[in-house]
């Protein structure tokens, strides 16, 4: 008897930015996307026929075909070598995984909706706009962690010359200063004819020294100032996506007049509806209600 693979997380790795995916993520056909039985006999290395890609989704040629047309950008990518002809359509396994979610996601969304998900324009091009993601925090963080390294070495260096001291200051800073008791101390451990080396040496190191607290303020400042408009750019997203949850909320109010007897018995299936609604509003208008707000913002500033 054949065992039948997992395929979640292999469906998973490959879609984690897909916009689709994370559409369906967290819903009921999310489970149908990792259970379909192709999968099970499908070899990703391969090109399928439309005809074959077809029956597996119990659909017919045509319909594949109508839905693969205004969505090619997005499944197909520039990169990918296909052995297609003018009549005959091949896919690869990425391609077959992103039309199995158009298709199932079109009943809710219909071609227009799908689009505007994907940032597909009317002449079926992929909006070359900025997506929200993750990434820019990420870069963030990792410049951020580099100039802590940074820093942390320039300290290091400078204690285990013994030359300086770090103290506590009134104010809560740290002061660095020459330790003039160690120096003292090396002075008269040495003949006085080197004296007057030790103290060109000497004047360098205090050179050197104010090189490095200004470039320990540098960084300091620079991080402060990274951290401070991160936060204020979050704070302004999450006001803006706040915002348009309640126009959401509101507008699916006005629109959505549900009985008593709905309410009731069908809370759990208006609340699918109700979330479906307010992240479709919010797809179609965070991008510029964010840029908006971003721009007067800083204009303002």
């Amino acid at each position: 008897m054949k065992v039948a693979i997992d395929m979640k997380p292999r469906l998973q790795e490959l879609l984690i930015h897909d916009p689709l995916f994370a559409v369906i993520c967290d819903t009921p056909i999310e489970d149908t996307l990792y259970n379909d039985s192709y999968l099970q006999e499908i070899v990703e290395e391969k090109f399928y026929s439309t005809p074959e890609v077809a029956s597996w989704f119990d659909i017919s040629d045509a319909q594949l075909r109508y839905y693969i047309k205004p969505f090619q950008e997005y499944i197909f990518t520039t990169d990918e070598e296909t052995p297609s002809t003018t009549n005959v359509i091949r896919l690869t396994f990425t391609a077959i995984l992103k039309l199995r979610m158009i298709i199932l996601l079109k009943d809710e969304y219909r071609v227009k909706g799908l689009k505007q998900l994907l940032g597909i324009d009317a002449e079926d091009r992929i909006n070359p706009r900025k997506h929200h993601t993750t990434e820019p925090e990420v870069a963030m963080q990792e410049d951020l962690s580099e100039k802590v390294a940074i820093i942390s070495n320039i300290l290091n260096q400078m204690l285990h010359t013994g030359l300086f001291k770090f103290k506590q200051q009134e104010n809560e800073d740290v002061a660095i200063l020459v330790n003039n008791d160690f120096l003292t101390h090396k002075l008269n451990t040495l003949p006085n004819v080197q004296l007057a080396q030790i103290k060109v040496q000497t004047d360098q190191l205090i050179k050197e020294n104010e090189t490095l607290k200004d470039q320990i303020q540098e960084l300091t400042d620079d991080k402060v100032k990274d951290v401070s408009i991160k936060l204020r750019e979050r704070h302004l997203e999450n006001t803006v996506v706040a915002q348009l949850r309640a126009e959401g909320l509101s507008k699916f109010s006005r629109q959505k007049k549900f009985g008593l007897f709905k309410k009731l018995f069908h809370s759990a299936e208006i609340e699918r509806e109700k979330e479906h609604y307010i992240a479709n509003y919010l797809s179609i208008h965070l991008y510029n209600r964010l840029e908006t707000e971003l721009a007067e913002y800083y204009e303002s500033n």
